[in-house]
């Protein structure tokens, strides 16, 4: 991933290509390259950097055709750097390739081509797509790329171009978006719209499971399959900035609604019949792992908040102590380390200083290092001893969304791989919870269907200037992270409560009307939670209570209510923080204030 950009017309493709590119910056990327198509060659430039690099490149190396692919990249498979950038062809390039997204069984290709002689350039596994499309090629490009197709599990959006067939593009979607742009005599393929709106703003959105085959003349649309595909042309009516956005009014609100997507490609590759399965990316033993005798869970600001969630679930699953710290405070408290603790430090940048100072203080005391980001080549991923990924995508908002959710899911995802390891789940519960996990992207989904009842109450908040969260257990941890979130981007005055704290000096400031958000998701305290609220309700809050579907206890207490779908109960923050961020960002948004680019506040923290 991160950015696509295809051309088929009688127009020189290369400025073509550059431009688009460029218009899909905003997505974030660390390389880029174009191939296109002259004289019966595939030619092909790309480079590590930014845009501007692979400009110098074009201008010593000026590739011209009426045919090319072009892509930015945000490195997964492979480090930032040239022979990893896209597009990617085949050893007699025969195939250029650019691609999106993530190909499970990769390894299980890649495997399979080296023992037919194949040699790899690169680490990715867009790479081997080209190589598995020259193994398959049967002379007709459209039936290729079908059979290339059916080998590759996983999630991608794809652009193929062959030196044999020069008057035609392949596009196929699968759960990473594509479009195809319309135009007069050409037509264009882009991941996301800003990239051909200077030229077309006829486009077909693809669907997950369809391919499109274009030419200069042409669009056909079918399944993978090949049954006929009937779709409408969408016209674009955005302006240029609304369609960076996709047609959201702001990134923050975009990102919200990518969870579903972000969760699900976090989660893809990782489980292997039926369980979570990470040994293809972490290196430690069993008997390492068996050794670790204490966690220490590393973090700042919603990272630390998405440590305090995994303190639980880590303690749950594998009965290991786990300690939670502000990474600004770690290296200063003299720690407990031994070469038996593992530390797990979390950042979305990868780049947090505080959090890398704490990184470096746990190696110097021998621990092992796991770090959970969101960039790959970063200095956490680089300077950790194991790294697991989130691929949430670039995040260009500053108050953090995506991130948290898939930091959650991939600490379920070490959740779970430690229990095996350690033997303290046993195998019906190892698969019972991978098939939770597998649920969430759809529960999100359904999450983000109706928005009205959220809305309405930001409205109701945005006029005050003080308010509470409170909630027991793992929703005194989600709490606080709305409570961040409502913070940085509506500059309300927010506190996160423990729900049984209330006695303890919080009941003193709840007065007439003042809202109070009270999660209440974890049924082994959903009673007292009930209580704590009717004890708010009596000093005259107005409540918005959050609970699982089919909860009615909770909905007699509270003014408004909203549900999240019903899940493990170590799995709700996943889905009970959407909301919370939805709360934040539409009182944001009634308060007339910049949502994305909150006072004071900067995207990544790289000093102390």
């Amino acid at each position: 991933m991160c950015g696509i950009v295809g051309y088929i017309g009688s127009k020189q493709a290369r400025d073509i290509l550059v431009k688009g590119l460029r218009k899909l910056e905003y997505r974030g990327y660390d390389s880029a390259g174009i191939a296109l198509y002259r004289e019966g060659k595939l030619e092909s430039e790309k480079t590590e950097g930014p845009l501007t690099a692979l400009e110098k490149r074009l201008q010593a190396h000026p590739l011209t055709g009426h045919l090319g692919i072009g892509h930015t990249r945000w490195a997964t498979h492979g480090k930032p750097s040239d022979e990893n950038a896209h597009p990617h062809l085949d050893r007699r390039h025969q195939f250029a390739v650019v691609h999106n997204g993530i190909i499970e069984n990769y390894l299980e290709l890649k495997e399979e081509l080296q023992n037919k002689g194949v040699t790899f350039t690169s680490e990715t596994d867009t790479e081997v797509i080209a190589h598995l499309l020259a193994d398959l090629d049967d002379g007709d490009l459209v039936s290729t790329v079908r059979r290339a197709v059916r080998r590759m599990r996983g999630a991608y959006a794809l652009a193929v171009i062959s030196r044999e067939e020069p008057d035609k593009m392949v596009a196929v979607r699968l759960a990473s978006p594509l479009i195809i742009g319309v135009g007069g005599g050409e037509n264009f393929i882009a991941s996301d719209i800003p990239a051909i709106l200077e030229h077309t703003r006829d486009v077909y959105v693809l669907e997950d499971g369809e391919m499109a085959v274009l030419t200069r003349e042409w669009v056909e649309l079918t399944t993978i399959g090949g049954d006929p595909v009937d779709k409408e042309l969408f016209h674009v009516t955005w302006d240029a900035v609304t369609a960076e956005k996709g047609g959201y009014d702001h990134f923050m609100q975009k990102e919200i609604f990518e969870q579903p997507r972000a969760i699900r490609d976090t989660l893809a590759g990782r489980m292997k019949d039926g369980v979570v399965d990470l040994s293809g990316e972490l290196s430690f033993t069993e008997a390492e792992l068996k050794e670790i005798d204490r966690i220490h869970l590393v973090a700042c600001g919603t990272a630390y908040h998405t440590g305090l969630v995994g303190k639980t679930i880590l303690e749950k699953w594998t009965r290991i102590p786990v300690e939670v710290d502000v990474a600004s405070e770690y290296r200063y408290r003299d720690p407990l380390i031994t070469s038996s603790t593992l530390v797990i430090v979390i950042s979305q940048s990868g780049e947090t200083a505080d959090t890398l100072a704490a990184l470096r203080e746990a190696k110097k005391g021998g621990a092992k290092v796991l770090g959970i980001t969101n960039v790959v080549g970063s200095s956490v991923a680089r300077e950790a001893d194991q790294v697991l990924m989130t691929w949430a995508g670039p995040e260009i908002a500053v108050a953090s969304t995506k991130a948290y959710t898939t930091q959650l899911v991939a600490l379920a995802l070490l959740g779970l791989h430690l229990a095996r390891a350690v033997g303290s789940l046993g195998r019906e519960e190892l698969s019972d919870t991978a098939a939770a996990l597998l649920r969430l992207p759809e529960q999100a989904d359904s999450l983000l269907a109706d928005t009205a009842t959220i809305e309405r109450f930001a409205r109701r908040i945005a006029g005050h200037e003080d308010l509470f969260f409170m909630g027991r257990g793992l929703d005194h941890a989600v709490v606080m992270e709305g409570s961040l979130k409502l913070k940085e981007i509506s500059y309300i005055h927010s506190e996160a409560c423990a729900a049984g704290e209330l006695k303890h000096g919080t009941l003193a400031l709840i007065e007439e009307g003042i809202p109070v958000i009270a999660l209440a998701t974890q049924q082994a305290v959903r009673d007292k939670m009930a209580s704590n609220i009717i004890e708010v309700k009596a000093r005259g809050a107005h409540v918005l209570g959050l609970a699982l579907e089919g909860d009615t206890q909770v909905g007699k207490a509270v003014d408004e209510l909203l549900t999240i779908p019903a899940t493990l109960p170590l799995l709700t923050p996943v889905l009970a923080v959407i909301p919370l961020q939805l709360l934040a960002y539409h009182a944001s948004v009634a308060r007339g204030l910049n949502v994305d680019k909150p006072r004071n506040l900067a995207k990544s923290v790289t000093v102390e």
